[in-house]
């Protein structure tokens, strides 16, 4: 079987395959078509950045410089695992072909390293620490991709969107928290053609389980966590044992973990379904399904947790509590269980979204801004994009695309049947 996050097999022909995948991407942006000869991951792709990128060659924005950008890189969790890194791709990086590049899970380039040659090529376009590479801004590429896919990619050459990194072939993986499986960041190295084989993706996936290895060891990781942030299937890791959960299961463990002290069957059946007539034996029934996967740690009489279960939800609300902005939006991945109905759920969910924009639109931090505005569920907030604009310097580089994003937002709003 083919392995999709590869590039290129042991023995192809780098330069043929650059034409073919050239020949592709031009009749791409000309016609909107995928030739079958380009990988299904990279044709996603392309279509995923054509939807809100120009075509051709254009430059991905620099949103963090100087000492907040060094203030970012110290409180980040991947900080601790970069020495690792370093000894792990330090080599590659030094040998005046290569760079070692680490982000955030935004797509923010945190760490940018090797020859000063090799950098100085990548800084002409805007491959530097604090640039924004996932693909909402920057298009096809290993970082971008990888973060979108949550999965090891490789992307050659002329496989990129944009047109200015296709001299360019990068492999990266993601980096996630071993304890709740969130996104931390991505690992990448970036080069030329030599890079589209085997060796590179097997190195920066093995690079990725040593830092994730690393991490794990250095923090005292809780016994349970379930994981709801912007998935519609919890998961949930108990004494190192992982479970994705379904619907229900997810919406029943997010209910009793924020209730430490349990629920009747009556409070439950209603934070489950409302005022919808349920039978008690559906709850009872589900319950008895979900006990058989987790054990001991679902109680019963009242309905409850035998132990904490710490959710990233609530790892949330502890980072706003504790006045870390940042952090806080950080670790919000997305809304709670984003499809479920329960009312409960949709309560929590709510009011969650609801306190971290207060807390972005009451703060003034430009960056706090910036990361809210460019999420998905900030993407068309109109009112973070103005106090967004109002916030920055007058001297930032991308205030001109904060502006016209802001204008065309009011544009919109102002439209008859809108607002």
């Amino acid at each position: 079987m083919v392995n999709p996050w590869l590039a290129m097999t042991c023995g192809g022909d780098p330069a043929e395959r650059c034409r073919s995948v050239r020949s592709a991407h031009a009749a791409f942006l000309t016609g909107g078509l995928v030739a079958p000869d380009v990988r299904e991951v990279v044709a996603d792709s392309w279509r995923r950045s054509a939807a809100v990128l120009p075509a051709g060659e254009f430059l991905a924005p620099v949103e963090l410089a100087g000492a907040e950008l060094e203030e970012y890189r110290r409180t980040h969790p991947l900080a601790r695992a970069m020495p690792l890194l370093r000894e792990l791709l330090g080599s590659i990086a030094d040998d005046g072909a290569h760079l070692l590049a680490v982000s955030d899970a935004s797509g923010r380039l945190l760490w940018v390293e090797g020859h000063r040659g090799v950098r100085g090529r990548a800084e002409r376009m805007n491959f530097v620490a604090g640039a924004r590479w996932d693909e909402r801004h920057a298009g096809t590429n290993a970082p971008g991709t990888a973060l979108a896919l949550g999965h090891a990619v490789q992307i050659f050459a002329t496989e990129h969107y944009n047109r200015l990194v296709q001299p360019w072939t990068c492999v990266a993986a993601p980096l996630r928290d071993p304890g709740s499986g969130r996104l931390l960041g991505t690992v990448d190295i970036t080069g030329g053609d030599h890079l589209a084989g085997p060796h590179s993706l097997a190195l920066v996936r093995a690079t990725a389980r040593a830092a994730e290895a690393q991490l794990a060891s250095g923090s005292a990781r809780p016994g349970h966590v379930l994981s709801v942030l912007g998935r519609d299937e919890a998961l949930l890791v108990t004494d190192g044992r992982r479970l994705r959960l379904g619907r229900r299961h997810s919406e029943i463990l997010l209910l009793l973990a924020g209730r430490p002290e349990g629920l009747t069957g009556d409070q439950l059946t209603w934070e489950l379904y409302g005022e919808r007539p349920v039978p008690p034996v559906t709850l009872r029934a589900e319950l008895s399904r979900l006990r058989r996967l987790v054990g001991g740690l679902l109680g019963s009489r009242p309905y409850r947790l035998s132990v904490p279960v710490q959710t990233d939800a609530a790892c949330v609300e502890r980072e706003l509590a504790a006045g870390d902005l940042r952090a806080a939006l950080r670790a919000y991945e997305g809304p709670p269980l984003p499809l479920s109905e329960a009312p409960g759920v949709c309560r929590t969910r709510r009011l969650l979204e609801d306190r971290l924009r207060r807390a972005v639109l009451g703060g003034g931090d430009a960056g706090a801004l910036q990361m809210w505005a460019d999420s998905p569920w900030g993407e068309d907030d109109l009112e973070v994009w103005e106090r967004l604009l109002a916030a920055l310097p007058e001297s930032a580089g991308h205030r001109g695309a904060v502006a016209a994003r802001a204008r065309r937002l009011r544009a919109t709003f102002a439209q008859p049947g809108r607002g």
